[in-house]
């Protein structure tokens, strides 16, 4: 077939651009880099002279100095105190990340009851709760929730905000446009850019996905070749490889929810919501499949849908994963689920591909997505990630 005739179901897109070479970096440049390596090592390392962040850097002592003193006139670190010594020489000043003083406001919009919110500190602890029943709202009145529960956060807390962050269910696209949320009516939302004008504060919004393996990466201690399956009022998922966020080419990365699952199924079956794998795995369905089955029959209906969240094998095979990650209900996506997908993946891939795969619960627990939020800020207000 002609290249100029043939047929595509996914939209137009702009032509790929080539590799860019010999691009010169401006000074500027130079200077941010070391800023967010500066942050970065620090906000790991805990509290640190500035010999030590030049050791860990490669940094010169005079540009980590130059740095230090430009963050710490903006609030973002502070000067602790010197650091006990027994032998001669001047003790060393010891400098780290404003982890108490700064703080970042988180939305959680993944329930289909209500909306979650905190504000916490750049160590991902939580300082202040609020929520807001959603009683239905859909489109505009869904987005006013939103703001009010910002906007309620914004006034618990006298601390400096660094900034505003959002997991929201839909595809996101990295403008912080919610370009599709069905279950909140929700087309073509500009949500990051209406929160950052009502709010004031910087914002970035994301599918809550991509956000909740965010908050595995940065605080439950996951590696860099990790998948997070959400199992809530749907099922979704996100996807670290390589230690980089994959969010995809249109920005729907980890929608595994729709996908038509069944080896048993002919070449030729349509569609059919009975068969994809949220029917299987979402909160609402695994709660009704459990009440009509009975006690008797639970372990064999959650290792049905674990046996099914199996077919995952292809994405472990394709991309050679560490770790899965389950969110949900710790009586759902406990021992048995997690055991069932472990056993269909193992017998559906090659021993190289799962050799060392972990499946885990989530450490985060119902904060799982704040935190993820929080993550956001922290990576796009200091690089921190």
């Amino acid at each position: 077939m002609d290249p100029a005739t043939q047929r595509s179901s996914a939209p137009a897109r702009r032509a790929p651009g080539a590799l860019r070479v010999g691009a010169k970096a401006l000074p500027g440049d130079a200077r941010r880099h070391n800023r967010t390596l500066v942050l970065q090592t620090v906000y790991r390392s805990g509290p640190a002279s500035r010999a030590d962040i030049a050791r860990a850097t490669q940094l010169t002592k005079v540009t980590v100095s130059d740095l230090v003193s430009e963050l710490t006139a903006e609030g973002l670190m502070l000067e602790l105190g010197t650091r006990e010594v027994t032998g001669p020489g001047k003790p060393a000043m010891l400098v780290d990340l404003a982890r108490t003083t700064r703080a970042i406001v988180s939305l959680d919009l993944s329930d289909h009851r209500r909306f979650r919110g905190a504000v916490l500190d750049l160590d991902g602890r939580i300082l202040h709760r609020a929520d807001a029943p959603l009683e239905g709202a859909v489109g505009d009145a869904a987005v006013e929730r939103t703001v009010a529960l910002a906007g309620e956060l914004i006034a618990r807390t006298e601390l400096s905000l660094l900034g505003l962050g959002v997991g929201t269910p839909g595809v996101v696209d990295d403008a912080g446009t919610v370009r599709t949320a069905p279950n909140l009516g929700w087309a073509d939302v500009p949500l990051q850019r209406i929160l950052q004008e009502r709010t004031g504060l910087p914002t970035v919004v994301a599918n809550d996905g991509n956000a909740g393996v965010l908050a595995e990466h940065n605080f439950g201690g996951a590696g860099d070749d990790l998948m997070l399956i959400a199992i809530g009022h749907g099922l979704g998922s996100g996807l670290i490889v390589g230690g980089v966020p994959v969010v995809g080419s249109s920005f729907a990365g980890g929608e595994i929810g729709q996908v038509m699952v069944g080896s048993d199924l002919p070449l030729d079956a349509p569609y059919s919501r009975e068969q994809v794998l949220e029917h299987w795995l979402s909160v609402p369905g695994l709660t009704a499949a459990l009440a009509e089955a009975g006690d008797d029959e639970r372990e064999r209906v959650l290792r049905e849908a674990g046996q099914r969240l199996g077919t995952l094998a292809l994405v472990v095979g394709a991309l050679n994963l560490s770790e899965i990650v389950l969110s949900g209900p710790q009586e759902l996506v406990g021992d048995v689920l997690a055991d069932a997908t472990l056993e269909i993946l193992q017998r559906r891939t090659l021993p190289e591909s799962h050799r060392g795969l972990v499946i885990r619960t989530s450490s985060q627990g119902a904060d799982l997505i704040l935190r993820g939020a929080t993550a956001l800020v922290l990576q796009a207000q200091l690089g921190i990630t």
